[in-house]
């Protein structure tokens, strides 16, 4: 107990002197939530000291395909080709992570067939879905957050992560040549599902995609999607329906989904699109690795002139003190010098250390530096 009081009672006193004006974390007026030992570089961030392009416009697009639904696209006799079409604003907000607000539109083609006699007097039934998106996405650079710290070298590939939700609106139709077709006698028509862009429908989507950095301005990407529609009509096979008896049906178009009666029916789309990177600054923060850049400073160093001129003048008199600061040119080999390249003479005697005989009591030179006895 008494030792710890000593302690505390030299260490506050110690502590409280320690603290003066070139120590003390301060902020100011001109940077009011920047606190700095005065030794930091701070500087306001603004758009004047950006140093890189941060926003871009993507555009693209390619295929679509209706996945893990009642009617599918990819069958082993048959693929029915659809399209999707997007464009986004992307903000970056680190080397890693960014922002994309996206719109895309897109059309899949899909079918199939009931079993049993219903299959035989339906056909080979064909569904169409259109479909309006708008979502939100963040984009994760794996290549980026993975790149190993020894790797020196600049690349172009990056790989991209995308996960997101949004809001849809879709139009979907069902042809078979049974009841879902057009006919006055009986009354028939193709069944029809439409589905405002609206806040009771969201949709998540997921994906990957690889870029190819062309140039400070342009990126080309190859992307996939994973589209999971949150709907069971998304296909174009009918209403949203659970309860739904097969062997009981009440409208024509429940009956599809009990070639897969899931919650959901996804869709897949796979494009190549083209990014425009804004703004003046050289490269993209999609871009930049922050350990390139400590890599260059570094080599910078490594390969500036390390030549160090010592003694230009030389060291006439060897005694370890060049010329161009020696006040001694001519010191006795062996002799002990100062700094300043004098030789040294402890009792201020007039005799140097190197021929006094009493180095610590002066005397005269004719007595070698040693006083005279009387």
């Amino acid at each position: 107990m008494k030792l710890g009081l000593l302690l505390l009672a030299t260490t506050l006193p110690i502590a409280a002197f320690a603290q003066n004006s070139s120590t003390t974390v301060n902020t100011s007026t001109e940077y009011p939530n920047t606190f700095s030992s005065g030794s930091a570089n701070v500087q306001t961030f603004d758009n004047k000291a950006r140093r890189f392009r941060d926003w871009s416009i993507s555009v693209g697009g390619g295929s679509a395909f209706m996945v893990h639904s009642a009617l599918k696209s990819l069958r082993s006799d048959k693929t029915n080709w659809g399209y999707n079409a997007y464009i986004s604003i992307d903000k970056q907000i680190s080397h890693t992570f960014g922002l994309n607000l996206m719109y895309t539109r897109g059309e899949t083609k899909q079918t199939g067939q009931l079993p049993g006699a219903p299959g035989v007097a339906a056909g080979v039934a064909t569904g169409t879905t259109q479909f309006d998106q708008l979502a939100i996405m963040g984009d994760i650079n794996f290549s980026n957050l993975l790149r190993r710290v020894d790797n020196h070298s600049p690349y172009r590939w990056a790989l991209h992560g995308y996960g997101g939700i949004g809001l849809q609106g879709y139009r979907t139709s069902l042809h078979d040549n049974d009841r879902n077709r057009w006919s006055d006698n009986p009354k028939r028509t193709p069944l029809f599902v439409k589905q405002d862009l609206d806040i009771n429908s969201v949709f998540y989507q997921a994906g990957l995609g690889l870029k190819y950095n062309v140039s400070p301005l342009i990126d080309v990407e190859a992307r996939t999607m994973y589209i999971i529609s949150g709907e069971q009509s998304f296909d174009g096979s009918g209403y949203n329906n659970s309860s739904y008896d097969p062997k009981a049906p009440t409208e024509s178009g429940y009956r599809y989904t009990i070639l897969n009666n899931r919650r959901s029916y996804n869709a897949w789309t796979v494009s190549l699109g083209v990014s425009f990177k804004l703004g003046k600054h050289l490269s993209h923060l999609a871009w930049h690795d922050p350990l390139q850049e400590a890599y260059y400073k570094t080599n910078v160093l490594e390969n500036a002139t390390t030549d160090l001129v010592v003694c230009e003048k030389g060291d006439q008199d060897n005694d370890g003190v060049c010329d161009d600061w020696d006040r001694q040119l001519d010191t006795p080999a062996g002799a002990r010098v100062d700094g300043a390249g004098v030789a040294l003479d402890m009792d201020l005697d007039g005799v140097i250390d190197l021929y006094d005989k009493c180095v610590t009591v002066p005397g005269p030179a004719e007595n070698n530096g040693c006083p005279i006895k009387k």
